[in-house]
């Protein structure tokens, strides 16, 4: 792997790293099934591309990218908790219903190019791209690192404990005065603004927002979780939120070495295979945990 598909890879697992905080959200928190991820991740790149084509500041638009993503996931848990859908199939419709949703606000095109257009990353950047490489890995660290100690001070906080409480146990949260339906609504929409976050930093990285760019999005954001809480096992959520972030990272830096391996190239492995590789991921992941289990009843005395 060279250094500057390292440093790529490193990028957008970074990018991802946000993906994987809001999944750790809706899946390991609120242990809510969520498939809004799939739609609200182009949401916040198209929302951000015609943010900024209509002259918004790239700070800006980011932000609105953030709100978009809020507004989907708080879509996806007032159906469940106002019209009793089931957590899966609330997200679903929503998912569905935000693909017409993000054509419109395309203006019917489904991929809107970034090229010429300012980023968060421009300032940054020298005029000849020299340390385009390693200069946007740190701001989109600098994203996470700033996401990341939020849902840290968040869900340490008396509002975040009872988002918590509605997870681990809602019939016992409602039992101690916690409005349930609320914390699942509050969690649902900060889970999805992060994911339309890295939407829109992704968008800006590749030079383009793309109407199907979120496919397989929510399963790219279990793989990172899964791979953080093998890699970091703990219940803290100070440990839980580095789990994420570590997954995704490793996660990214796996892929890119599959894909770029001049063995594995030569039997077979294509850019094309990156959902496969991607679900051979999570399998492989899912099965570490029993596979310690076996060994540690092996060599037990």
């Amino acid at each position: 792997m060279s250094l500057i598909a390292f440093f790529g890879g490193i990028e957008t697992g970074l990018i991802y790293a946000l993906v994987a905080l809001g999944v750790l959200i809706s899946f390991s928190i609120l242990d809510f099934p969520d498939l809004t991820a799939d739609s609200s991740f182009p949401l916040g790149a198209i929302v951000f591309a015609v943010s900024v084509g209509a002259g918004i500041n790239p700070w800006l638009a980011c932000l609105l990218a953030f709100a978009s993503g809020a507004a989907a996931g708080a879509a996806t848990a007032l159906l469940h908790v106002g019209l009793n859908i089931l957590p899966l199939l609330s997200g679903i419709l929503v998912m569905v219903a935000l693909y017409s949703l993000n054509l419109r606000i395309a203006g019917g095109s489904p991929n809107l190019p970034l090229i010429d257009t300012p980023s968060v990353f421009s300032p940054f950047v020298a005029a000849d791209f020299s340390n385009q490489y390693w200069v946007q890995p740190l701001v989109a660290a600098g994203f996470v690192l700033a996401a990341k100690l939020l849902l840290d001070w968040f869900f340490n906080t008396q509002t975040g404990l009872a988002v918590r409480a509605t997870g681990v146990n809602a019939r016992m949260a409602r039992a101690q005065g916690v409005n349930t339906g609320g914390m699942i609504i509050l969690g649902m929409a900060l889970s999805n603004a992060l994911v339309a976050l890295g939407g829109a930093l992704f968008a800006q990285t590749s030079g383009s927002a793309d109407i199907t760019g979120g496919i397989g999005t929510i399963v790219i954001g279990l793989a990172a979780v899964i791979i953080g809480q093998n890699l970091l096992p703990s219940s803290r959520i100070v440990l839980l939120t580095l789990a994420a972030v570590l997954g995704a990272v490793v996660y990214r830096l796996i892929i890119a070495f599959a894909l770029g391996n001049d063995a594995l190239q030569n039997l077979g492995v294509r850019p094309t295979d990156l959902n496969l590789i991607t679900a051979l991921l999570v399998v492989a992941a899912l099965q570490i945990p029993a596979v310690k289990g076996r060994l540690k009843r092996k060599h037990a005395p």
